[in-house]
């Protein structure tokens, strides 16, 4: 029985001497995710679009980002994971000061890579909230990577950081920052950069 060596691209990706490969070329090519390091957007890019499972008010739904664009602005709260006591105080925080983002026209959108059923468990331990808590599951953190915010070394290696994004109805950035782990981002630069829009 001969082996066939599988390899991720970039690499050196040959089979053993006098073995050919019955496994094509494009499989034994796997591109290694963790290369090549997200870029984090900047100010004044288009937000990339996504499509995500979302819960609303306990109820899961899917959310598109494109169907928002014109309606609201959007703060985009990407968060490490759920039963951590930092990501708690934030969404707890953005329930209680629910009115203030939505008199500057302002929907939160959390998204983790957890699962939409851990989620599901999570808000109701923690919650209610009315604003969206949306799954990067699967694809794993595909949105978190599209928005340069997927860690890649450890702690926590796969996991979003925690950072906030704020889009307006045209679908720009038009405020970004990263925080530490362990520090609940701040929700008066938030509202700040909302009061601007």
């Amino acid at each position: 029985m001969s082996s066939v060596t599988l390899c991720l691209r970039g690499e050196s990706c040959a089979t053993p001497k006098g073995v050919q490969s019955s496994v094509p070329r494009q499989i034994r090519e796997i591109p290694d995710p963790w290369k090549g390091g997200p870029r984090l957007l900047s100010v004044g890019e288009i937000a990339p679009n996504f499509d995500l499972p979302v819960l609303v008010g306990g109820v899961k739904q899917r959310f598109h980002l494109r169907d928002e664009r014109g309606k609201r602005n959007l703060v985009l709260a990407f968060y490490p994971s759920n039963w951590d006591n930092v990501s708690a105080q934030q969404m707890i925080a953005y329930q209680v000061e629910r009115e203030k983002l939505l008199a500057r026209n302002a929907e939160v959108v959390g998204i983790t890579v957890d699962s939409i059923m851990n989620i599901t468990s999570w808000e109701r331990d923690i919650g209610p909230f009315d604003h969206l808590l949306c799954s990067d599951f699967w694809p794993h953190g595909h949105v978190s990577r599209q928005y340069g915010v997927l860690r890649e070394g450890e702690p926590l290696r796969g996991a979003s950081e925690r950072a906030v994004f704020v889009i307006d109805q045209t679908g720009r950035v038009r405020f970004r920052k990263t925080y530490a782990l362990d520090q609940q981002p701040d929700l008066e630069e938030t509202l700040m950069a909302l009061k601007s829009l």
